[in-house]
């Protein structure tokens, strides 16, 4: 048989059972059933994977670490809880460093390692704050020689059933920035 022909006797029964009624209501009724088993079986995966305990964390304060020729390197801590007996990976840190309503700095730091299994991982997060964005913030820095901030940071993790998500964090203070004396000592 051809397909035209295929097509042809297709469409036969379809008007022969639009006219004479035959498994319409019968087929509404089945896919009702088979709708509801589908929702409720929805509504029961959903339930069960948002008990499911997921990692944490915490952002500690954000403190100076060094000068370099080419930027200001600051410093964060990162405390990740894990209540899994496994170590997970972190694809990736994202992190935005505002001042203001400026972002002086910005970046993403790729594969920074694991999450230990059951306990708590302590990660660094070095962030370059170029000597540019120092000049545009000396009205703040001028008055209390500090730098107020917003760290922003987004840590992706790869669990095995619920897959890739993002842990955000905030945290925001007031750097002091160092002195000469500082520097020298």
């Amino acid at each position: 048989m051809s397909a035209a022909e295929e097509r042809g006797d297709r469409q036969e029964r379809d008007e022969a059972s639009v006219t004479t009624g035959e498994g319409g209501e019968e087929e509404r009724r089945e896919r009702g059933v088979v709708g509801g088993l589908v929702d409720r079986a929805k509504g029961f995966v959903a339930e069960k994977i948002a008990k499911i305990p997921k990692p944490d964390a915490t952002l500690d304060r954000v403190s100076f670490k060094g000068v370099s020729r080419e930027c200001i390197t600051l410093h964060s801590h990162l405390d990740v809880n894990n209540p899994y007996s496994h170590r997970i990976p972190i694809c990736e840190l994202t992190y935005t460093f505002k001042s203001g309503d400026k972002v002086i700095a910005s970046g993403t730091m790729p594969d920074p390692g694991w999450i230990a299994a059951s306990g708590t991982t302590n990660l660094e997060l070095p962030v370059k704050v170029p000597y540019d964005f120092i000049v545009s913030l000396i009205k703040d820095v001028s008055g209390d020689w500090d730098i107020d901030y917003v760290l922003e940071v987004g840590i992706t993790i790869d669990l095995p059933i619920v897959g890739s998500f993002t842990i955000p964090l905030t945290t925001e203070g007031e750097m002091k920035l160092p002195t000469f004396r500082d520097l020298l000592f």
